[in-house]
């Protein structure tokens, strides 16, 4: 399923001459502050008393941005809490401050019962539906996204029926993967209501839009991320059973048809080797990759985005721009992992990497749906056949994606999983902690898990924890920064193969550097440097965020199981 995008046109934050002219004057050091504003009139109101004064001489573009629009200040405020507090216990306490409901704007109103809403308005705009690259990107309508009784849009936001925790800083939204690991810490701290209620929350999300985006801000409408939500459900199957899950199997199946829209495109014998989200392998096995639906700069990070094209022939830019969106739906952006000049951001080629991190999460969102329906009586599987019918077709899935991160994406003489350059037909010739997600989702060859717990130990492990690459690009998904989502994975992939030496030396030094960080400076970080044991990780396109969700769901969940 390939949803539909929005019209941009009816978000002047986001979209069209008042939009160039604010990011391109530099009024914000950061830009995305200004496409998180919220219009203080109607957008057509705004458009014309912008498109009446700004060829007067007295006209000033910074205080017609103060009169028509509440932007956010740069970064929230730190909560007001008590600086005797432990790490554990200041986690606990940073709940409650980084809870968002409906969208996290006072201005939202209910989005049920069809009540009005300043959200998104479904529309027409484009998506791209092949390979080729245009300055304009095509439609492939098959559904309307975000069909929602609304009024007129005043806020970027996506509004989300239950309350959700955001990470903090810069980041007022909800983000798709950083959820699932802010879930773990939510059930760790007892807070289980809170986290059904965000699992509920990206249920509505498949349901309405038929994909997770990125974060709900009509911006990211065209990107997802590492698809995790079957892993919050397992999250809901651990704390309470499988009744809890049984009513969400449907949306899983859902966002997994998003991720495979496309294969029946493809043909490795000769035509397409890849459509949106899909590769075809030499062999006719069908993979998946990062992609985006447009080519075209992010409206959150315009100015860098035209910066950087810049290094590129014209008729190269879209396909810049759309790596660079792949990257992000990815979640490391950036990292040399994308790069074939691993120090220059502008040789990005993020659609050619079958990435090995996505393919291992799919084949345990196979596995898990091939466990589910088999369990749920009268589930036709989407297709009209029986529970078990579907089930089947899953495990086979699973089998198949299996056989093929084996085939293609180990690194034999390093002993350790790889990215695969569906291009070149070879893997890619660089270790990325992604490479321990086939052990987190149980897709490894249990010797070769061995191997890869060697190569953590040899090539990895710091005295913070686990550094992210082996490379010092500048980018902040490389070294000398390790993220906590990282650490998570690592940690719980290794006890699955039986390895808890390794999994509790990493948890112990992530932790113990997490807590040397907040003794230091009394907060906890989006990313640290592990190398040095230090929150001094500042690489990147934005300063280092605090708050943070995920760095406080891993804190707690390490905490509550070593």
């Amino acid at each position: 399923m390939t949803p539909r995008g929005f019209d941009y046109s009816s978000y002047p934050q986001i979209s069209g001459e008042l939009f160039r002219a604010v990011q391109e004057r530099g009024l914000f050091e950061d830009g995305k502050r200004f496409v998180d504003a919220e219009l203080l009139a109607s957008p057509d109101l705004v458009y014309e008393r912008y498109l009446a004064d700004r060829n007067e001489p007295a006209f000033d573009i910074h205080s017609f941005v103060d009169d028509h629009f509440r932007v956010p200040d740069p970064v929230a405020a730190d909560p007001d809490l008590d600086p005797s507090r432990t790490m554990e216990a200041h986690v606990d306490a940073l709940w409650d401050p980084l809870t968002r409901e409906f969208g996290g704007d006072a201005a939202l109103a209910k989005s049920d019962g069809g009540a009005e809403v300043d959200g998104p308005v479904g529309t027409n705009d484009s998506i791209g539906t092949n390979d080729s690259i245009g300055t304009n990107d095509s439609v492939e309508a098959n559904g309307s996204f975000g069909a929602q009784s609304v009024r007129e849009p005043r806020s970027t936001l996506v509004p989300l029926p239950n309350p959700h925790v955001v990470p903090g800083g810069r980041f007022r939204e909800t983000y798709y993967w950083d959820s699932y690991f802010t879930i773990e810490g939510l059930a760790a701290s007892d807070q289980l209501d809170l986290a059904a209620g965000m699992v509920e929350n990206y249920v509505s999300l498949i349901d309405r839009f038929g994909f997770v985006p990125l974060g709900n801000r009509v911006y990211y409408d065209s990107r997802s991320q590492l698809p995790l939500f079957y892993r919050m459900l397992r999250v809901l199957e651990r704390e309470r059973g499988f009744e809890a899950v049984a009513p969400h199997v449907e949306a899983l199946e859902a966002e997994y048809g998003f991720w495979m829209h496309g294969r029946d495109h493809l043909d490795a014998s000769g035509g397409p080797r890849s459509h949106l989200r899909t590769v075809a392998l030499p062999d006719g096995t069908v993979v998946n990759r990062y992609w985006d639906d447009r080519a075209r700069p992010r409206p959150e990070s315009y100015r860098e985005d035209r910066a950087l094209a810049t290094a590129v022939p014209v008729e190269e830019r879209p396909q810049l721009f759309r790596d660079v969106r792949a990257a992000c739906e990815s979640g490391w952006d950036f990292s040399s992992r994308w790069l074939t000049d691993g120090d220059d951001l502008a040789s990005i080629r993020t659609t050619e990497i079958a990435p090995i991190d996505l393919n291992a999460v799919l084949f345990g969102a196979e596995s898990a749906l091939a466990e589910w329906l088999d369990r749920t009586d009268g589930c036709d599987g989407g297709d009209g056949g029986d529970g078990s019918d579907a089930a089947a077709r899953y495990a086979n899935a699973a089998d198949r994606r299996r056989t093929a991160i084996e085939s293609y994406f180990w690194d034999e003489d390093r002993g350790f999983y790889v990215d695969y350059c569906w291009t070149d037909e070879e893997p890619v010739d660089r270790l990325t902690l992604a490479g321990v997600v086939p052990l987190f989702t149980g897709a490894a060859d249990p010797d070769r898990a061995d191997a890869v717990a060697e190569r953590l130990r040899e090539d990895f492990l710091c005295p913070g924890g686990l550094v992210t690459t082996l490379s010092e690009s500048g980018e902040q998904w490389d070294a000398p920064n390790g993220w906590a989502p990282l650490q998570w994975m690592a940690v719980e992939g290794l006890r699955r193969y039986d390895r808890d030496d390794l999994a509790d030396e990493i948890a112990d030094r992530w932790l113990e550097l997490n807590r040397t960080a907040f003794e230091e400076t009394g907060r906890m970080a989006e990313k640290y440097d592990v190398r040095s044991a230090s929150i001094a990780a500042n690489n990147g396109e934005y300063p280092l965020q605090y708050g943070f969700g995920w760095t406080n769901g891993i804190v707690a969940a390490l905490s509550d199981s070593t």
